[in-house]
């Protein structure tokens, strides 16, 4: 098994990520967010056949993460809205 990896940049909900993919074994690739100097990092590892397919599984992980927090946000802006309009009256 070779030591390289891969680095892949991709762009999720207007944020800057780069993903970094190494080899665990034959055909398996793990893929996780580079760590930059002293930020930490709590999120789990995706794996794939591929370095491709393990950043593709990161990268689609984060988009619905990304928008969950947004349907919940919206929701949260329309309660706010609904409420104010409440008070206002």
């Amino acid at each position: 098994m070779a030591t390289d990896f891969h680095r892949f940049e991709q762009s999720i909900a207007g944020r800057h990520y780069l993903i970094e993919v190494l080899p665990v074994a034959h055909d398996r690739w793990r893929a996780c967010l580079a760590r930059m100097p002293g930020v930490p990092t709590a999120m789990m590892p995706f794996y794939g056949s591929t370095p491709d397919e393990a950043a593709r599984h990161l990268s689609e992980w984060l988009t619905r993460a990304y928008q969950r927090t947004a349907g919940r946000n919206d929701a949260r802006a329309l309660q706010r809205d609904g409420e104010d309009r409440e008070i206002a009256l």
